[in-house]
């Protein structure tokens, strides 16, 4: 398989100098199209960063990051906003919905960024939200929805235009454990469908879904393998786990 992201001796340095804090400290990472991964460390890890770099939306302080075989590391803002435009469906755990915007609207929105006329916008917005079971709630506002909708309408907004990457920022961590399920059963059916998933989380229960699993600490990464024990879809839990 292709390399989606491959990332090269990467550095991201907050105050330089004396009291310099080191968020990523020579960090080297490949994801291949079509994986699903969880990127896991505790608050002050670095993996909030790392997401930041991974989603363009800021530049390393040293080291490369090439995405689709592009070097993004030393874009500028305007190219590193058309980059996040066109190759990145972010989903985050606030849900980042426009109150006054039915569901179709939200998602519809960024299509209209990116010049989609009309008729086909409206097409992939309604064909997402299908899609993650919202088909009933097309012309509802977020506050007539649950967390767990409100999050899948968001989803909906974030893989309507086929990006190649699915940056989810903790995307359970304002959910009930019945909406978790529901998220990460359409995150991994997004991944069976070949799409390229990277999820960010604290969660160990969370990350054990992904196939592959990233370990970030002190800015570092300490641990990277992949997850083939068989699972339990109800729980979430490794299958040779109890309940």
């Amino acid at each position: 398989m292709d390399n989606l992201i491959s990332v090269r001796d990467m550095c991201k340095i907050y105050n330089p100098g004396e009291n310099e804090v080191r968020a990523l400290d020579h960090v080297d990472l490949n994801i291949e199209k079509g994986e699903f991964v969880a990127i896991i460390g505790h608050s002050g890890s670095g993996k909030s960063t790392l997401m930041n770099m991974l989603g363009c939306l800021d530049v390393p302080t040293s080291g490369s990051y090439y995405l689709n075989g592009r070097d993004v590391s030393a874009m500028k803002d305007n190219q590193l906003s058309e980059i996040r435009n066109q190759q990145i469906g972010f989903i985050f755990q606030g849900f980042n919905l426009i109150a006054n915007l039915t569901a179709l609207e939200n998602v519809e929105l960024p299509l209209i960024y990116r010049g989609i006329g009309r008729s086909q916008r409206h097409k992939l917005a309604k064909e997402a939200l299908i899609r993650v079971g919202l088909e009933k709630r097309m012309e509802h506002k977020p506050s007539e929805m649950s967390g767990g909708q409100q999050q899948r309408v968001a989803i909906a907004r974030a893989i309507a235009a086929e990006p190649p990457v699915i940056l989810a920022d903790e995307p359970t961590g304002n959910l009930d454990s019945a909406s978790t399920r529901e998220i990460m059963d359409i995150l991994k059916s997004l991944h069976e469908a070949g799409r390229s998933v990277i999820l960010i989380t604290h969660d160990n229960e969370i990350a054990e879904q992904a196939k592959r699993v990233v370990r970030i600490l002190d800015g570092k990464i300490v641990e990277d393998y992949f997850n083939h024990v068989p699972q339990n879809k109800q729980t979430g839990k490794k299958a040779n786990q109890e309940a």
